[in-house]
């Protein structure tokens, strides 16, 4: 019983020091709300407010086929672990079996016919696992188990983040479209204007064909938005897997916020440790230390046990009548002498799987902290770039109105209208990257930190 107890895995201890106990703070990094709750405990369904995305949202986790695969391999996993988990008990079958042996006659004296009729239950080559070496194999594959369950979570969140930021994407260049539209009308009044005066002999040929550059330019940008619109929703519809109707996409960016405004209200990188892909790291890097202890116990003698009752009789009716009891139990044990080094070579690989598991673990949670700490920077001056966009363009608009009326009344050149215009243009047209930035970050911070499973 005291063999029977034996674990020759090594002790599982979490690897530490691979990130800085806290996530960035100061500087551009915002100062953590002290009233915000935990966004890893923020449903998405309250995460994001706009019910169109949602619904997006949820067709996406019904339909998508990414995560579908993920919860097949969750099926396989288990389905192995009980695989795994049968050696545990000995496999019992029930056998039957007939002999009939026909001695014919010779000159020595006359045949014989002898008959056998035999059932028998029992099991062989039952492994005793005195030395830990099945139950290793059964924690490895549990551990198996419990990574691709995390797999699948860290496959569910990742969807909901990569909807939302295909769904906000289509906004913005449907955005993007109307502005290039609305810019459109004005180069076309603006060349209008300027054939006009160069047949009346006001203006020059020059400053039509600069006219036509401005105009020509925004046609481009309304086709290349079209196709990139097309796209935008082909992208979406294989996130969703399936069609989006029209009613559920979004015509622009609306000014109502599509997501909560939320910062975390713990800045310890501790919440990386919950995030399903450093979990499941972990639960790989579990399963190699038992394979460890499965490899050191092969090096131990291996004991197994043969048994089986039955009944013999030499007719078919007496099989079950007193007296045919039969009984046999062989139990064996072997220990290899000499292999080749195979066991040897076994352990070795378990401990460099073990080694690589430890790196992948720890270079999971580099990358979820290199993730929050980005998201974070975006995050932390975000706020003021949408100020300074928003007042830059407003301030080139300005800036175009006046001067095409100082153009049209001769006070200046048709060279600085066009050039306010192009300002003009760019400047709205960045304000509304930016403004998708902003959304985009929030979603990336929800992502980064763990929501998305409730």
């Amino acid at each position: 019983m005291l063999v029977g107890g034996c674990n020759l895995a090594p002790t599982y201890v979490r690897p530490t020091g691979a990130v800085p106990a806290a996530l960035p703070q100061g500087g551009v990094y915002p100062a953590a709300k002290t009233d915000a709750p935990d966004i890893a405990t923020v449903g998405w369904r309250d995460f994001f407010l706009d019910p169109r995305l949602r619904a997006v949202i949820q067709t996406g986790l019904d339909n998508n086929r990414d995560l579908r695969i993920a919860a097949a391999n969750v099926l396989q996993a288990r389905a192995q672990l009980r695989v795994q988990r049968a050696d545990l008990v000995p496999t019992t079958a029930l056998s039957g079996s007939a002999t009939y042996t026909d001695s014919a006659s010779n000159g020595a004296g006359s045949g014989q016919n002898i008959d056998y009729y035999n059932v028998d239950a029992g099991f062989s080559s039952f492994e005793l696992d005195l030395f830990g070496r099945i139950r290793n194999l059964n924690r490895a594959a549990q551990e198996q188990v419990f990574a691709s369950e995390e797999a699948q979570d860290s496959a569910r969140i990742s969807l909901i983040a990569e909807i939302a930021t295909a769904w906000l994407t289509l906004g913005a260049d449907q955005e993007q479209l109307q502005l290039s539209r609305e810019t459109l009308k004005t180069f076309d009044d603006t060349l209008r204007l300027t054939r006009a005066q160069f047949k009346v002999g006001v203006g020059s040929d020059l400053e039509v064909q600069q006219a036509e550059t401005n105009y020509q330019a925004a046609r481009n940008d309304i086709a290349a938005l079209e196709t990139q619109i097309a796209q935008d929703h082909n992208a979406l519809n294989l996130l969703v897997g399936t069609t989006v109707s029209a009613d559920q996409l979004p015509t622009t960016l609306d000014a109502a916020p599509v997501t909560r405004d939320a910062l975390p209200a713990n800045l310890s990188s501790d919440v990386l440790l919950h995030r399903p892909d450093v979990l499941e790291a972990e639960h790989q890097l579990i399963a190699q230390n038992a394979n460890i202890g499965a490899a050191r116990a092969a090096f131990f003698p291996t004991i197994s046990l043969t048994a089986a009752v039955g009944t013999l009789s030499g007719a078919l009716s007496g099989l079950f009548t007193g007296g045919s009891f039969t009984y046999s139990a062989s139990p064996s044990a072997s220990l290899p002498l000499f292999d080749g080094g195979r066991r040897a070579g076994n352990l070795a690989y378990a401990k460099a799987s073990r080694t690589a598991a430890v790196a992948t673990y720890e270079k999971a949670i580099q990358t979820a902290f290199r993730e929050v700490a980005d998201a974070l920077a975006q995050r932390g001056k975000i706020d003021e770039r949408i100020d300074a966009q928003t007042a830059r363009a407003n301030a080139a608009g300005v800036a175009a109105r006046l001067s095409e009326a100082r153009f049209r009344a001769g006070v200046d050149s048709f060279l600085t209208t066009l050039d306010a215009q192009r300002t003009a243009y760019a400047a709205r047209q960045q304000l509304v990257t930016t403004q998708l930035t902003k959304a985009s970050n929030l979603v990336e911070l929800y992502r980064s930190l763990g929501g998305g499973l409730k």
